[in-house]
C-alpha cells in the first residue's frame, strides 16, 4: 500500500492591512467615490470591501440581482435610500443591509448631504468597479445599455 504524503497548499504572502477613512484604493464612478480596503488580491477572492461616499441627490446603480455574490451595507454617515425586492427604506448611522445573492435591489442617497457606507461583496467584487471607473471616466455618462452589459458581465442581472 503507497503512502499519503501531504502537499502544503501555497497561498501569497498578504501582508496585513490598515486604513483610515478615505485611504486605499480608490475608484470613482456616478460621482461616487470608493476607498476600497480590501480587494480580491488581498483576500484571494474571499470578499472585497469598500468605503463608499454618495454624493446628495446621486445616482442609483441600475436594479439588479447578483447571481453569485452576497451584499451587505453599513451605513456611516448620511441617510441611503435601498430598494430591497418590494421593500422601500432608509438606513442611516448604523444601519446594516443583507442583501443574499438572487435579491433584486439598488440604493442611492436622497438626502442633502453626502452619504458614507462600507459595501461589502463575498465573493469580491472589485474587477466591476475598476470597469465602472473607466465606463465612467468619460465627460459623459455611458448609455444605459452599455452600463447594464457591463452588469451582466460581472454576474449581475438588471431587473
Amino acid at each position: 500500500m503507497s503512502e499519503l504524503t501531504e502537499v502544503p497548499i501555497e497561498t501569497p504572502e498578504v501582508p496585513v492591512r490598515r486604513w483610515e477613512s478615505g485611504d486605499g484604493l480608490r475608484r470613482e464612478a456616478r460621482g461616487s467615490e470608493m476607498w476600497f480596503k480590501a480587494t480580491a488580491r488581498d483576500t484571494q477572492g474571499r470578499f472585497s470591501l469598500m468605503e463608499r461616499t454618495l454624493p446628495p441627490g446621486g445616482r442609483m446603480p441600475p436594479a439588479h440581482r447578483h447571481v453569485g455574490n452576497d451584499e451587505a451595507y453599513f451605513v456611516l454617515d448620511g441617510l441611503v435610500e435601498f430598494h430591497v425586492d418590494d421593500q422601500l427604506f432608509e438606513g442611516s448611522t448604523g444601519t446594516f443591509v443583507l442583501v443574499p445573492a438572487g435579491e433584486a435591489h439598488t440604493f442611492g442617497n436622497t438626502g442633502n448631504a453626502p452619504a458614507r457606507l462600507l459595501v461589502f461583496h463575498t465573493p469580491a467584487l472589485d474587477r466591476y468597479f475598476e470597469e465602472l471607473e473607466q465606463l465612467w471616466s468619460s465627460s459623459d455618462p455611458p448609455d444605459r445599455e452599455t452600463e447594464l452589459d457591463l452588469m451582466r458581465r460581472h454576474g449581475m442581472d438588471p431587473t
